[in-house]
């Protein structure tokens, strides 16, 4: 068991909730796991998941490969809030593991009487042991989420995660594993060590300013912009963003589209606002991904190439069930 912090290490004081449980002292909370398996415990950091980055997340994926010739599993404990994010990550740096890596947490501490906690922790470790477990998944309220799949819905209830445009992996209920799909990789693992954090992020509002995104450009090597509906770019009187694009595409910056609706992922060739601007320009695509994944892939991508052919191929092979549709 990896610690990182998050609310499920909590404790309160005069300024709020802060992560100050131990590793040892979090599985004092759950004796009955060792009835199952062995469980050794590692405090690798100690932090509110806001404050999480991308030089946390190789620490973690650098923990994992350091110890992952001596146990059958990983269950990292996180906090929900940038969760999906590290879950994404880990799926990039940490391929094709045969061995379960899970990340789980709560959405109340595990000291306090009423707490998603202890169930959270008991099925991680239970899933964790299970034959067919392999690979990067979340495991929350009885669900187990593929990690490019995951994206935090709510913000106190215990079901707090759902799977995007993708089902479940698995389902826990009352100590019971019921598994969807028992393919398990057969292949080694691949580690990587890198990731780029010039990776931006664009939500367009209607009257956005094209400023904006050229000043993202400007600190970024790869930009992801976030669109309405299926995806497009605002043209037209008052819009500039054409011309931005533009600029930053000769010089070789990288420019994905995704929207900010939840479900059902993107489709630029509906609307004339996006089929012209992404046949012009060459704009790449998430379709099904979730924002979450795209930025964690693009960091993944930009740490080992900018070549514009191989970004774009890198992008969208299927990586951990995180793109299904792709051009």
């Amino acid at each position: 068991m990896i610690a990182t912090g998050g609310t499920i290490a909590c404790k309160g004081g005069k300024s709020g909730l802060s992560p100050e449980f131990t590793s040892e002292e979090i599985l004092s909370f759950v004796p009955s796991v060792r009835e199952f398996c062995e469980v050794y415990s590692l405090q690798l950091m100690n932090i509110d998941s806001t404050n999480m980055r991308p030089a946390h997340w190789l620490k973690i994926a650098e923990a994992i490969e350091e110890n992952y010739s001596s146990y059958d599993g990983f269950v990292i404990l996180h906090g929900t809030d940038t969760m999906a994010y590290t879950a994404a990550a880990l799926s990039y740096l940490i391929q094709n593991s045969p061995k379960p890596i899970v990340i789980t947490g709560a959405q109340k501490p595990v000291g306090v009487e009423v707490t998603d906690a202890i169930i959270n922790l008991y099925d991680s470790f239970l899933y964790s042991s299970y034959s067919y477990a392999s690979g990067v998944s979340i495991v929350f309220d009885g669900k187990v989420i593929c990690g490019t799949r995951a994206k935090k819905m709510r913000t106190k209830s215990y079901n707090a995660f759902s799977s995007i445009n993708y089902p479940y992996v698995a389902t826990i209920q009352d100590g019971k594993i019921i598994q969807y799909n028992k393919s398990k990789s057969s292949k080694r693992p691949i580690f990587y060590h890198s990731l780029s954090d010039k990776v931006g992020l664009f939500k367009i509002i209607p009257g956005s300013d094209a400023k904006i995104l050229d000043a993202m450009f400007s600190l970024n090597d790869a930009v992801i912009i976030e669109s309405f509906g299926t995806g497009g770019i605002p043209v037209g009187e008052g819009y500039d963003f054409y011309e931005v694009i533009d600029k930053w595409r000769k010089k070789g910056k990288t420019i994905v589209m995704c929207t900010q609706v939840v479900s059902e992922g993107s489709d630029m060739t509906v609307y004339k606002v996006g089929k012209g601007i992404k046949e012009e320009y060459g704009i790449l695509e998430s379709y099904d991904m979730t924002p979450e994944a795209v930025v964690a892939k693009l960091m993944w991508i930009l740490g080992l190439q900018h070549t514009p052919s191989k970004i774009k191929k890198l992008f969208y092979k299927s990586i951990n069930s995180d793109i299904l549709y792709s051009d």
